[in-house]
């Protein structure tokens, strides 16, 4: 049976030859971390944006199925503060209300917000509907 060689850093026997022109592989691991830094950010960057437009949307569709609720009641001037009742002014809200035969719609639009202020993605567009009603009185 050979005898064992002794067993030094990385599992490499002791003794054996450097890597290929007598350089070690010393720090290369933090060196792929760094290159890699950037494009971990990148996506993080990424993934948190197609989250803003996810709330976006959400924060759209629920302002105006809330405005067509509060609009086919009392009108388009309460259609119209019922939609910004949730939305912070950062959104940059419009809304358009009106009645169409029997439903009462909404249409809230939202301007999508960015990380980078240069970027314009437009804007997400919710719309809700809601049967007229009368006010008693």
């Amino acid at each position: 049976m050979p005898a064992r060689r002794p067993v030094g850093r990385a599992g490499a026997a002791r003794g054996a030859p450097a890597a290929p022109g007598g350089r070690r592989d010393r720090g290369q691991v933090a060196v792929e971390f760094v290159g890699m830094v950037p494009l971990i950010l990148l996506l993080v960057a990424a993934v948190w944006e197609c989250v803003l437009i996810g709330y976006a949307f959400s924060l759209a569709g629920n302002a105006a199925d809330e405005a067509a609720r509060v609009g086919a009641v009392h009108g388009d001037g309460a259609c119209q503060a019922a939609a910004g009742r949730h939305i912070g002014g950062a959104w940059g809200m419009t809304a358009q209300c009106g009645a169409s035969g029997a439903v009462y719609t909404a249409r809230v639009t939202l301007k999508i917000p960015v990380l980078y202020p240069g970027l314009n993605f437009g804007g997400i567009t919710g719309t809700g509907g809601a049967a007229t009603e009368k006010e008693a009185g």
